[in-house]
């Protein structure tokens, strides 16, 4: 993630679980909207937010350029402004050892000159412009964001055609990225415990899928990226044919075609990218990793193997979560923070992505507490749910609370431009956006209950737990060691 003031930046690291976890709200649009539900404090918004919702899907074109490039507009003329989100459909699961963190790279790479504007001329242009612009990487996308007003169209569309296709990769300004990353990396997992225990957890989770590696990269191969991986991967990934560009705002789908097919066509597609053919193997049994830092309190995740965004239990699993851990009424909070005073936060955490991801149940806790404890009564609430179910009244109240948020994150520009792209890419057709609502009304208990057996399952768990260094509390192995 580049380090400038934006709308809805996706955190890094432990940032991807203590802040608002925009980047699952964006494309839980189309698979629930959690993360966004979890700033309500578990109050459900009053019905006329709902009612007053805008039609979905007005006046929405799209068009497939020549060069396999995609468009897609969503016209609003209420200000005279502009928003551009492109949508590449690369990331960490099209790395491999050697080359890990190069999608991230390639954020920062984007934004350093190219053949016609030089190295920070993107930004010096944009930003006299009127505009601002941002980006983040995720484990299946890179996606560019740019906010404009209407006057700076033809620039906007000159600036992206030139980096599309004519970036520089100039070794010294690689080496300069190379060390800002490295430095990133420090700040967001090498000195972040939270941060530190989630890579730890997800490379042990993943034994042969390339979700195991992290979007940031391991260190060594941040220090060790040639120029020809570079190019190749630029070749490979930033191809016309391989992204989907999304406006909204003040603009008409006739003219936002027509700078596309000025500006953007002529650039050649691309062999399509080789597949990702490689599938994790079915989890045989939990596996634990204990981290010991440096750190005045320890932290726990358990981390299930999920499901994929197209699964047809994506909803149900949304309306799940939200039960959980979706404010101070949610059976989690209640049980660990209110009643038992074992842990200062429970969160969940679900990324739906083109392949089976993480399901993340994790908890901040206070110095010196008994993780053993807290992990107890993590897995019992969740044996609770398997077993029991839920309530009418829990499954209203998520329901509501999603919705609600459903509606209001397609008020803004912003949040319609994250959400179609979410759709188009994961979904495969930006017109599953508008079935949301229905899908999330068709979920029953039995859907949620169901559900709920399918995810917690022990055997396909992972359980980190970080200690600190100097704390002389027990970790699994050691209770095993006092116990023979």
């Amino acid at each position: 993630m580049r380090r400038r003031p934006f709308p809805g930046a996706l955190p890094t690291g432990a940032r991807m679980f203590r802040q608002s976890l925009l980047w699952t709200s964006c494309l839980a649009l189309l698979a629930g909207p959690v993360a966004c539900a979890q700033t309500q404090g578990g109050k459900p918004v009053a019905k006329s937010a709902v009612s007053a919702a805008p039609k979905l899907g007005a006046g929405i074109e799209s068009r497939t350029l020549k060069n396999g490039l995609k468009v897609i507009v969503w016209p609003d003329h209420d200000i005279p402004n502009v928003v551009l989100y492109n949508w590449f459909r690369v990331g960490s699961r099209n790395e491999y050892p050697g080359i890990t963190g190069l999608s991230h790279f390639f954020e920062h790479m984007m934004f350093n000159g190219a053949k016609k504007y030089g190295p920070g001329e993107f930004d010096r242009v944009m930003e006299a412009n009127g505009g601002a612009n941002n980006a983040f990487t995720s484990e299946d996308v890179t996606v560019y964001m740019d906010w404009f007003p209407r006057s700076a169209l033809d620039v906007i569309f000159d600036l992206e055609a030139d980096r599309l296709q004519h970036l520089a990769i100039d070794p010294k300004v690689t080496e300069s990225e190379r060390g800002v990353v490295y430095s990133e990396r420090r700040s967001a997992i090498d000195n972040d415990n939270m941060g530190a225990l989630m890579e730890q957890v997800q490379a042990t989770a993943f034994v042969a899928h390339p979700y195991q590696f992290p979007v940031i990269g391991w260190p060594s191969d941040i220090e060790s990226w040639r120029i020809e991986d570079l190019q190749r991967y630029y070749k490979t990934y930033y191809a016309p044919n391989n992204a989907t560009l999304i406006f909204t705002g003040a603009v008409t789908p006739a003219e936002i075609f027509a700078l596309a097919e000025k500006y953007l066509e002529p650039i050649p597609s691309q062999p399509a990218p080789e597949p990702v053919r490689t599938k994790e193997p079915e989890q045989q049994g939990e596996r634990r990793i204990v981290v010991k830092k440096q750190a005045q309190a320890p932290l726990i995740q358990l981390a299930y193997h999920g499901i994929s965004g197209k699964d047809a239990d994506v909803e149900a699993l949304t309306l799940l979560l939200s039960i959980l851990t979706n404010g101070d009424s949610s059976r989690l909070h209640r049980r660990l923070v209110e009643e038992e005073r074992a842990a200062l936060r429970v969160n969940t955490h679900f990324s739906p992505g083109f392949d089976p991801s993480l399901v993340w149940v994790y908890a901040d806790l206070p110095p010196g507490a008994d993780v053993a404890k807290v992990e107890g009564l993590l897995t019992e609430e969740l044996a609770r749910v398997v077993k029991d179910g839920v309530s009418d009244a829990e499954l209203k109240k998520a329901r509501n609370i999603t919705l609600s948020q459903f509606w209001r994150s397609l008020e803004t520009n912003n949040g319609r431009g994250r959400a179609l792209g979410a759709a188009e890419t994961f979904r495969g057709d930006y017109r599953q956006l508008f079935d949301a609502p229905d899908r999330y009304e068709r979920v029953t208990r039995d859907d949620v209950r169901k559900v709920a057996a399918r995810i917690f399952n022990s055997q396909r768990r992972t359980v980190g737990w970080l200690v600190p260094a100097d704390a002389q509390a027990a970790t699994p192995d050691s209770r095993k060691e006092a116990s023979r």
